[in-house]
């Protein structure tokens, strides 16, 4: 049954991400802690981000704006460290606590289009990033801050999904080495690699087929779903 639902937590999140750009660790955070515990699910979601943003970027890398990612990953790459100590120091219902209410608020900001002044420049560059890098080491959630940043720098779809994979590719990256890599059995990976690459070709094969409003309303709406279980979880352990 683990292995059930780790296939389709993975096949669910790899299927968001390459769909929209975004999602992964929103849908698949809260669920894969709940299987795989607070430290190892958050290091596996991290692993598995990673790759998918790596795949992703295979079909996008010339759209990467380079001059403006530099300031988002370096900030994510100073305060990346911040995030594993934090995510060390804390007990384990504290830390699903903690997921849990950092996915809902999260989920509910994107989904409100909340504006930030202070996430335009360079300086919100360097908040978004930063708040990024800590935020994937510490729950797996390093987009969300960066998806504020480009709505309140007007980025289009188009402009948003392949920068945002470059950033997850380097930022998930910085948090496997300051985590390290998750100690899955074989068949775990196996299952794990095989639902990502069947969720990121149905992903690709259904990209442009499902309006981009709809399919980001859908995951942020399955992200506070999970974000409240996870919260509700981790209190019940206090």
């Amino acid at each position: 049954m683990e292995l059930v639902l780790l296939g389709g937590v993975v096949l669910l999140g790899a299927f968001v991400q390459w769909l929209t750009g975004m999602g992964f660790a929103l849908v698949s955070v809260p669920a894969l802690v709940m299987v795989l515990g607070p430290v190892d699910g958050v290091s596996f979601a991290n692993c598995a981000a990673g790759v998918v943003c790596v795949l992703g970027l295979s079909r996008g890398w010339r759209h990467v704006r380079l001059q403006a990612m530099v300031p988002l990953v370096i900030a994510a790459a100073c305060t990346a460290p911040l995030g594993a100590w934090f995510a060390r120091i804390l007990p384990a219902p504290v830390l699903l606590l903690v997921m849990g209410v950092l996915v809902t608020a999260t989920a509910g900001m994107l989904l409100s289009g909340l504006r930030v002044r202070a996430l335009k420049g360079l300086g919100g560059a360097l908040t978004a990033g930063a708040t990024g890098g800590f935020m994937n080491t510490a729950a797996g959630l390093g987009g969300p801050p960066v998806s504020l940043y480009a709505v309140n720098a007007n980025w289009t779809i188009r402009e948003f999904v392949p920068n945002a994979l470059f950033y997850g590719a380097l930022v998930n990256i910085f948090s496997l080495v300051t985590r390290g890599v998750p100690p899955l059995t074989g068949h775990e990976w196996l299952v794990a690699a095989g639902a990502l690459l069947l969720g990121a070709g149905l992903g690709a094969v259904l990209a442009g087929r499902i309006p981009d409003r709809t399919a980001r309303l859908l995951v942020l709406l399955l992200a506070v779903a999970g974000g409240v279980t996870t919260a509700f979880k981790g209190l019940s352990g206090l």
